[in-house]
């Protein structure tokens, strides 16, 4: 069982026209002009307002980025200049391909650059993974991009990592993508019933209003990927079905979708019982978080266990997000590295 890798391909930069020569290293000024080609809108590579040639500026403080015309001036430290000169390009590639762009953009994209790694941003950045009602669901981080290459290349996936990393929608999305091309029949979509510590027997309420808040996070996901007024139909004629794990015993899932959430609150028992409901033509994808762990004191997770069960086992990959993935408010990423350096969890406070 490998670990996910990313393959790069050779950068293509937009063509670039440079200007003088750095007077030195450092602080010492440097200019730099990138010729956007005719197929960018300037437009749309600016943002409205400027939005995203200031989003461009506000990374880089002690440039001047400034456009006349096709052509995009970057003046300051020599250092800098050529850093802002690399982000136009891969901006560029972007607008070029169809991504909109946009602070959160520019700033996802100065921050691969910055990081070293050898994929680039546009690369990341301009995957498609679904779209529906005018609106492209795509990773934003390596780490993203690396998970739904995962998905694509194995049977079964687990995506290990805190809230917030899009382990469950991009999961989703990859579903109902591989729902409209025929390669499954239908999802299914599960989670553990009991992670808050209830009983459904004393909760109040048909089957269906017992099961419904435990469900209802794969419900939002899916009516953002899915039309709204389908969805009872899918969901009448069995083509997505959206259950609590414990309606997956006994059952074999053939040519299905399957992904399994929250799977840090199943037991040892549970995750065995669901992995080998692995039908012909199907496809397993497991999401949870280590971290947050709701089983009774004594109770080992699963989705720890698993990781030790099924290590070398071919066609099983394990994909774990970090921080860095985190999509949401930046504080969520502030809040989840400051439990990690504490070595603190909400269980362990309890």
């Amino acid at each position: 069982m490998d670990a996910c890798v990313t393959v790069a391909r050779p950068a293509q930069p937009a063509a670039t026209a440079p200007g003088p020569p750095p007077r030195g290293a450092g602080g010492f000024p440097s200019e730099h002009r990138v010729i956007v080609p005719a197929t960018v809108d300037m437009l749309t590579l600016l943002g409205p307002g400027d939005e995203v040639l200031r989003a461009v500026e506000a990374g880089f403080a002690s440039v001047e980025v400034h456009s006349r015309g096709n052509e995009v001036t970057a003046r300051g430290p020599a250092h800098d200049v050529e850093a802002v000169a690399h982000l136009l390009d891969e901006l560029i590639d972007l607008a070029e391909q169809g991504t909109p762009l946009t602070p959160d953009i520019v700033r996802r994209t100065a921050a691969m650059l910055s990081s070293g790694q050898q994929q680039r941003p546009s690369d990341v950045l301009a995957a498609s993974i679904l779209s529906n009602r005018g609106r492209t669901i795509r990773p934003k981080t390596l780490g993203q991009k690396t998970y739904i290459d995962a998905i694509d290349a194995n049977t079964i996936i687990f995506g290990i990592g805190p809230a917030g990393t899009g382990k469950t929608y991009l999961a989703m999305a990859k579903a109902v993508s591989a729902l409209q091309q025929r390669q499954v029949n239908r999802i299914i979509l599960t989670r553990p019933a009991g992670d808050a510590g209830e009983n459904l027997g004393y909760l109040p309420g048909s089957l269906r209003e017992k099961i419904d808040p435990y469900l209802r996070p794969l419900y939002d996901a899916l009516h953002d990927m899915v039309d709204p007024t389908s969805i009872p139909k899918l969901i009448e004629d069995g083509t997505i079905e959206v259950a609590p794990l414990a309606f997956m015993r006994g059952r074999s899932l053939n040519d299905s979708f399957i992904i399994l959430d929250e799977a840090q609150n199943t037991t040892s028992e549970q995750m065995k019982m669901f992995l080998t409901r692995l039908g012909f033509g199907s496809k397993m994808v497991v999401t949870g978080d280590s971290t947050q762990i709701d089983l009774p004191g004594g109770v080992a997770s699963g989705l720890r266990v698993v990781q030790d069960v099924l290590a070398g086992v071919d066609d099983v990959e394990f994909c774990r997000l970090t921080s860095a993935d985190v999509v949401r408010h930046r504080l969520v990423s502030d809040i989840i590295d400051a439990y990690a350096r504490h070595d603190i969890t909400p269980r362990s406070r309890r």
